[in-house]
């Protein structure tokens, strides 16, 4: 059987040592619009597809003015109409902050608009602030959210392939669209249902995915220091599932590619002063290169960006090409998901242009 077959493994192109693929947070930069971030999510999207990177994902964020993914769901379906053979997906839904139902039938929407070609990753982490969790779950218990993540990982799984057992309170209940469907009469439903993926930063999930038997999915790009433990312990926990028969892992790297080094440190600069004033409670747009460079940095400051910058793979392609060939070597990861985070969208396009070049990927 071919091994891509079943929508997970990717395939690698060119000199590529894995498979690539986009990691998009939909930035926005000051003086942009949500909207001009979403023309670019488009293009970059198109991009992808055309220059063979395997998959697309955007991650969930709320309350956070420089990122415009706030409802993956919405944005899948808007790059779905634009795109027509590369992966789409969530990287992750933030499940604790839904109602698995809720999932079940965007997704099952979403697989309906884009049939084989809808990943659901799924992740325990609010992906905002305290405050802001309360008010999507509308309850201040949120620990009781992430520890109930496995049953309601359960509970979504049950949906999405309409088998609770009977006597079960939700027996009764259907995701629509779903496998329901081709048991009604004169029904034919869709072969594909989204495979899920577990998201982490730390263990909790990644021993999760290996006892299940699901891909997994590291955040390498905001938890460095744990990506090899969290691995290793993935592959040591994996027990072969339906949908698997040995580990599949991916991890998201910060990487950013343009012709001038000096450029690119200017990129970076901007970016790691979004994720100071982010990390310190003042949440904005993403400023400007020039606006990063009259920054007047504390020491405390510059500890941060220092530590922050130091896993941002930047440069030249060929700098570039050269951390992630040495990153997928030492983590042994089955897949690269890039995210370019920079102030403007045409630096973010050609950065994953320029990567593509360097790697000879295909060209439509």
């Amino acid at each position: 059987m071919d091994p891509t077959s079943d929508g997970i493994r990717g395939q690698r192109h060119g000199s590529a040592p894995v498979p690539l693929s986009v990691l998009d947070l939909v930035t926005v930069g000051a003086g942009r619009t949500a909207t001009d971030a979403l023309r670019t999510s488009v293009e970059i999207a198109k991009l992808a597809e055309a220059r063979g990177y395997h998959r697309y994902w955007v991650a969930e964020h709320h309350s956070m003015p420089g990122v415009a993914s706030s409802s993956p769901a919405v944005i899948l379906a808007h790059l779905a109409a634009h795109t027509g053979r590369i992966r789409l997906g969530s990287g992750g839904v933030m499940l604790p902050n839904h109602a698995p139902l809720v999932i079940a039938e965007q997704f099952g929407t979403l697989e309906a608009m884009a049939p084989g070609r809808v990943d659901l990753g799924l992740g325990r982490a609010p992906g905002t602030d305290g405050a802001t969790a309360a008010a999507l779950r509308r309850t201040d218990r949120l620990n009781e959210g992430a520890d109930d993540f496995p049953q309601q990982l359960a509970e979504l799984t049950r949906f999405l392939d309409d088998d609770f057992p009977d006597g079960h309170p939700y027996g009764r209940i259907h995701a629509v669209p779903g496998p329901v469907q081709s048991t009604s009469p004169g029904g034919v439903q869709s072969p594909h249902r989204p495979p899920l993926w577990l998201l982490g930063s730390s263990g909790f999930s990644a021993r999760l995915a290996g006892t299940l038997g699901l891909p997994f999915a590291f955040a390498h790009h905001f938890s460095a220091q744990n990506t090899i433990p969290a691995l290793d312990l993935y592959r040591e926990s994996f027990r072969p599932s339906a949908l698997l028969d040995a580990p599949y892992a991916l991890i998201g790297v910060s990487a950013l590619a343009t012709e001038d080094e000096n450029e690119a440190r200017r990129q970076v600069m901007a970016a790691a002063l979004n994720m100071v004033r982010l990390r310190t409670g003042r949440p904005g747009l993403v400023p400007t290169p020039e606006e990063a460079a009259a920054h007047e940095f504390t020491e405390m400051e510059r500890e941060f960006i220092n530590s922050w910058n130091a896993n941002v793979i930047h440069g030249t392609p060929d700098q570039v090409r050269t951390g992630l060939d040495d990153l997928a070597k030492r983590t042994g990861a089955d897949e690269l998901m890039l995210t370019a985070n920079a102030h403007g969208g045409e630096v973010r396009l050609r950065s994953y242009e320029l990567l593509a070049n360097e790697y000879g990927l295909p060209s439509a």
